[in-house]
């Protein structure tokens, strides 16, 4: 059995820990930060809890899978609470479509709206089913060591799902762009346009209409709180504040890591930290991916993000909240075709005190807003408070209420915080697009090809962005590093 270090301690990195720790071998994790969870954090202030990564829970399935291997539950740890109405979605002051928490009362939404549309929409969510078992079940939880891992009996009828897109086939059934709008939505949570993402991944749709949307009570951090007790229990050894400065090796073999000055020999090196910034850590000649790589890569975006702390309860607004009330092309091409502020940002709230006392004292409402930013950006103070004017402003305008003015306090994170706390390249938030050209056995490998016993994890690899997919990421980098050993 091996010393394995594992560098971070965000999903991937937990749950490779337990797979690692369980089949005997000795795991140390060593995290710059000093709390656990990587970007899953949480902050309190005032009697107000925030998670500052991740809000939406889905894929309760994978979550389950993860717990059951080692013959446990989510319940074991945390409590989850399917949220009702999943979400609302703004078009105008007034006006927006709320998603409830069944198919049957979406369906019965969309035909509200379009006349039509529910006979399409099961169609569409049929398929996205099929879809969601094939990836879900079976593809996701393939390496990405080969193109042939993604040919199958099943995949091989797919084929057309893979060079055509998200946007291309929502807009085959559907003409309403509230209705596009809803359904291009999911796919934003793997970091590229609906017009750049392969129609396949509708599969997020039946994550969302079909399995619907969970809030694990205590907020999202809860669920690394769990993971962390699983990985000690297992004998998982957690060391916070430690800044790894350097992987060490010796005739092109990982031997160890350099932390606040000092070396740790180990047997295997497994970082689940930022991919590039990883690759900093070593010498040139070990890097498998030149500077010219990364640039060329379409990243997730990064997020501009408020923490704010209300004095009232706010109306009209659901625990999930999105402004659709701008134009998206306009947006999109800010992130990603020409990088620049938005004039315009649609964005995204969280108010998770509307379900969980928790997150905020009695009569009082914690709000976290995300506007999608392009990574990279400069970020200053004064664009921060430009933002926050103009978003609360909208705020105020669509829901018919006075807000801003009750704002106890409120706490930004956006590219540069990005980019201290995480090492993140470039300051994005959700790693690296899941395109056509950045899919499966496309993406940086788990496994490095200069230097033995050096492994990779998390978003920025297989199989992509979100926390389930990193959850999986674990599991595979796991079963490639036992496989070697």
């Amino acid at each position: 059995m091996k010393d394995i270090v594992i560098i971070g301690s965000g999903f991937s990195s937990l749950a490779a820990a337990s797979y690692l720790a369980r089949d005997g071998h000795t795991v140390t994790i060593y995290e710059k930060n000093a709390t656990v969870g990587g970007r899953a954090r949480q902050l309190q202030k005032e009697g107000f809890t925030f998670d500052i990564g991740p809000t939406w829970y889905w894929m309760p399935d994978v979550f389950e899978r993860f717990f059951s291997d080692f013959n446990k539950k989510p319940s074991d740890y945390y409590e989850l609470i399917k949220l009702n109405p999943a979400y609302s979605v703004y078009f105008g002051i007034n006006d927006f479509i709320t998603i409830e928490d069944t198919l049957e009362k979406i369906c019965t939404a969309f035909e509200k709206e379009e006349p039509g549309s529910s006979v399409k929409l099961r169609g569409f969510m049929a398929e996205a089913q099929d879809n969601y078992n094939i990836a879900i079940k079976d593809l996701v939880y393939r390496p990405g060591v080969s193109p042939l891992e993604l040919v199958t009996p099943v995949t091989v009828k797919k084929i057309g799902q893979f060079f055509s897109t998200i946007s291309k086939e929502v807009r085959k059934e559907f003409d309403n762009p509230r209705l596009v709008s809803i359904l291009e939505f999911p796919v934003l949570f793997l970091g590229a346009k609906p017009s750049k993402t392969p129609a396949f991944y509708s599969f997020m749709n039946y994550a969302d209409f079909g399995l619907g949307t969970f809030h694990p009570k205590d907020g999202m951090y809860t669920v690394i709180e769990g993971m962390k007790t699983l990985a000690e229990s297992l004998g998982v050894t957690i060391k916070t504040q430690q800044n790894v400065e350097k992987i060490v090796v010796k005739d092109k073999k990982a031997i160890g890591i350099k932390v606040n000055g000092e070396t740790i020999p180990a047997d295997v090196v497994l970082s689940g930290a930022d991919y590039h910034h990883t690759e900093t850590l070593l010498e040139p000649k070990y890097r498998q991916y030149t500077e010219a790589y990364w640039k060329k890569k379409t990243f997730a975006p990064s997020a501009l993000l408020f923490f704010v702390g209300f004095d009232k309860k706010l109306a009209n607004v659901a625990h999930h909240t999105l402004f659709f009330d701008v134009d998206f092309q306009a947006h999109a091409k800010d992130i990603y075709d020409e990088p620049q502020w938005p004039e315009e940002p649609l964005f995204y709230a969280s108010f998770p005190s509307i379900t969980d006392t928790s997150a905020a004292p009695e009569e009082k409402e914690a709000g976290i807003f995300l506007i999608p930013l392009a990574p990279g950006l400069d970020d200053i103070p004064e664009l921060r408070e430009e933002y926050f004017d103009k978003i609360m402003e909208r705020f105020e305008r669509l829901t018919n209420q006075e807000a801003k003015k009750y704002v106890i306090f409120k706490e930004s994170f956006c590219i540069n915080d990005f980019v201290e706390a995480y090492n993140s390249y470039k300051g994005n938030a959700y790693g690296l697009a899941n395109t056509l050209l950045q899919t499966a056995f496309l993406r940086p490998k788990l496994k490095s090809k200069k230097v033995r016993n050096l492994f990779f994890t998390g978003q920025l690899t297989v199989p992509g962005p979100g926390v389930p997919p990193s959850l999986i990421s674990g599991k595979l980098v796991a079963g490639l590093i036992q496989k070697e050993q």
